[in-house]
């Protein structure tokens, strides 16, 4: 499995990490108040929801799951960042299920939020990353139109099968490759690493799902998540805008 670095640098990118404090701050505040709000005293509320999904197989350090159907918000970002993409890209969704869309519809938060690191032709000078919401199944069928201004689409996933590795702490950009270069290795020493093939071509080269708020310090969960295809079958995915 091909692990993407986010931190890819180039001569010619000049300095690809210089703060731009003002647009920090116009990303960093609408979404930290919407995730401690999902976090504040959490064991008041019920757990947000999330995709459904199957154990197929257990490893040492992973989980093959085969979720079901879904359908995903997507937001595309090219950025050098994986974290300043997830903030980019969520804080347009947030605007989306708090009522930016044609019916002013306001839609639950859900989780995780899944950013996926997709193949770049232009690695140079970009990297281009996609990060999704999960759209609960009451609106799967017909979920609100987002505003033009938002550039929001919508992915529908058939049944496929994602082998998972957990682990905890903040998703970060020094750290994530790492985690995905652990379940690479993890999947290329599995008995079944023969019978499957991964990751797919024309997908995510790999995604990280997170569920825990930026407050909540301890007890966080991340996920790495590489879409397979095993035994034969194949699991797809079709766009639409």
């Amino acid at each position: 499995m091909e692990v993407f670095h986010p931190k890819h640098r180039d001569r010619n990118c000049g300095d690809l990490y210089r703060d731009d404090v003002s647009m920090e701050q116009k990303i960093l505040v609408p979404l930290l108040l919407v995730l401690l709000s999902c976090t504040f005293c959490a064991a008041d509320f019920p757990p947000l929801e999330t995709p459904e999904y199957t154990v197929l197989k257990t490893g040492k350090d992973f989980e093959i799951r085969s979720y079901k159907e879904a359908v995903w918000a997507v937001a595309m970002v090219d950025d050098f960042s994986f974290v300043h993409a997830t903030q980019a890209g969520f804080h347009r969704l947030f605007q989306y299920i708090e009522g930016g869309n044609h019916n002013w519809t306001k839609i639950p938060m859900t989780a995780p939020v899944l950013t996926g690191i997709v193949p770049s032709a232009g690695p140079f000078c970009s990297s281009a990353f996609a990060v999704r919401f999960y759209v609960p199944p009451k609106f799967r069928n017909a979920p609100p139109t987002p505003l033009e201004e938002l550039d929001i689409t919508f992915e529908h996933w058939d049944e496929r099968t994602v082998a998972v590795r957990t682990f905890p702490g903040y998703a970060k950009d020094d750290n994530v490759p790492q985690e995905a270069e652990k379940l690479s290795i993890s999947l290329s020493n599995s008995d079944f690493a023969k019978d499957s093939i991964y990751p797919i071509e024309g997908l995510d080269s790999y995604a990280i799902a997170q569920y825990s708020g930026p407050f909540q310090i301890f007890n966080r969960k991340n996920e790495v998540w590489v879409n397979i295809k095993l035994d034969n079958k194949t699991s797809g995915v079709t766009a639409s805008s």
